[in-house]
């Protein structure tokens, strides 16, 4: 059963996604999930919880009660009790610098902004995947596996099936639109399909079962969307002069395959072989 720690100071907010999240089964089980309305009162459960009480998740509004604070405080007190454990943001206040502070803040796996097209779908994606994520994770140091099992490589790039962090050419991939976020879990997991199924495409439906996507929800604008950010952090890694998508474009890294709403991954056309 997946636990989730949410704090959250709208109530119209909480009256709207709460059923959402607690009618989802994200580990196959149904989720529990404890709101506070206040940060104080969240940091006072957070400072007496025993080790029962730990969340696997921590769903943070940043701005609170007038206080653009009131989030990091709680995620201060989550990370002094609980090293390690994953938060996401969801707030009204994406693209500012409330969004910046979050990313700088110890343990933002993720950043939600609450005013977009089907956010109870986004919403319960990217807690999925940082949920499955932190669970990979969570085998790899169990079992203790070899660090060199948990790479995946396709020519220059690397993708880190532990931390999911995407290198190409030595280069970290990040959010095209801000150098300061992380690439979002979303165009990672897409990658790495992509990666292991090269040299074959995968259509819109086929990597909606892959990723355990709604079909009715993933549609071929979102998986093109996700590839033109793969495509853009790719090129900004290589200096942002373009050089990335015009590999592309001539056939090589991630190309656009015939006419039915396809992407495959062809490491091919390495720059530097």
């Amino acid at each position: 059963m997946a636990r989730i720690l949410w704090v959250e100071d709208q109530s119209h907010w909480i009256n709207k996604l709460l059923p959402v999240l607690q009618g989802q089964a994200f580990d196959d089980a149904p989720t529990a999930v404890t709101v506070f309305k206040f940060a104080e009162a969240a940091c006072q459960h957070i400072q007496l919880a025993n080790s029962d009480q730990r969340p696997d998740l921590a769903l943070l509004d940043a701005h609170m009660n007038g206080n653009d604070q009131a989030g990091f405080s709680v995620s201060r007190a989550l990370h002094r009790k609980w090293p390690g454990l994953p938060i996401i943001y969801l707030s009204e206040h994406s693209g500012t610098n409330i969004e910046q502070a979050a990313f700088e803040a110890i343990g933002t796996e993720d950043f939600v902004a609450k005013h977009q097209r089907n956010v109870e779908g986004v919403l319960c994606w990217r807690i999925k995947a940082v949920l499955r994520q932190r669970q990979l994770s969570d085998t790899h140091s169990t079992t203790g596996s070899d660090s060199a099992g948990e790479l995946l490589r396709s020519g220059p790039l690397t993708l880190d099936l532990t931390t999911w962090d995407v290198y190409w050419q030595g280069q970290k991939l990040m959010n095209p639109s801000n150098p300061k976020r992380p690439l979002a879990p979303m165009p990672r997991k897409i990658l790495r399909h992509l990666i292991e199924a090269s040299p074959r495409a995968l259509t819109t439906e086929r990597i909606a079962e892959l990723l355990d996507a709604d079909p009715e929800h993933f549609s071929y604008a979102n998986y093109r969307q996700h590839i033109r950010t793969l495509r853009l952090s790719f090129d900004h890694a290589m200096g942002g002069r373009g050089v990335f998508l015009a590999l592309c474009k001539d056939g090589s890294g991630i190309v656009t395959f015939g006419d039915a709403g396809a992407y495959c991954w062809k490491p091919s056309g390495d720059p530097e072989s």
